[in-house]
């Protein structure tokens, strides 16, 4: 079960899927007024909010009678980690944070990242995660973190190339790094304009979740 803040995160973690695991039976579960609310709460997340996720979980966990739960549930939405663990806590299937295995696969290149996003919220949290992740490996680098100004706002409105030309930018403008992480599952699409701009390997979220959840769900 894949559950997401935005539309935008659809089609690209649909993709992955397709790509990389066709045979997988994969449904879709969005409440798009939790991205709204977020930011009208100045990025705060709240115990309402933190509740909300953990009903979405029980919800993919324990279905109605007579339909199938979930095997796993992967949470697509990159601003909302505290309350996703709070949500994976809840329920005992597997449940996959939409950045943990992007900065697995980002650390195993080196310690010098990249994370790069477009929704502003999306920064702070995602930031003490990868900060985490990189002390539990002992790493002490800095992660050199960006926020791409417009570039959502130009997703939404169908403008797709600025989108990933603003991205494409703020890439080619880091210092050098062993990896550049795409933070959001709706930036994915911009990952071929971004590798036309550095030789830095590019790691997108969707595409690192399908692998990691597949090799999760295959053991």
């Amino acid at each position: 079960m894949l559950i997401h803040a935005v539309v935008e995160a659809m089609t690209p973690v649909r993709d992955a899927f397709t790509a990389l695991w066709p045979e997988c039976e994969v449904h879709h579960l969005l409440d798009s007024s939790l991205s709204a609310d977020l930011a009208a709460d100045g990025g705060v997340l709240g115990g309402g909010m933190v509740e909300r996720f953990r009903a979405l979980a029980r919800y993919a966990a324990r279905p109605a009678e007579g339909e199938r739960a979930a095997d796993g549930i992967l949470f697509t939405c990159s601003a909302f980690g505290p309350a996703i663990e709070a949500a994976a806590r809840a329920v005992t299937l597997p449940v996959l944070k939409p950045n943990e295995a992007a900065f697995e696969e980002a650390l195993g290149r080196g310690p010098r990242i990249g994370l790069v996003v477009t929704f502003e919220p999306s920064l702070r949290p995602m930031m003490v995660e990868l900060r985490h992740a990189m002390a539990q490996r002992g790493v002490a680098q800095e992660p050199a973190g960006v926020v791409v100004n417009g570039a959502f706002a130009a997703l939404r409105a169908g403008r797709t190339g600025e989108h990933d030309a603003r991205i494409a930018d703020a890439v080619a403008g880091l210092p050098p790094l062993d990896a550049v992480i795409l933070g959001q599952f709706s930036m994915a699409a911009a990952a071929p304009a971004v590798r036309q701009r550095t030789a830095t390997p590019v790691v997108t979220t969707p595409e690192s979740a399908v692998k990691k959840l597949k090799a999760l769900l295959q053991a």
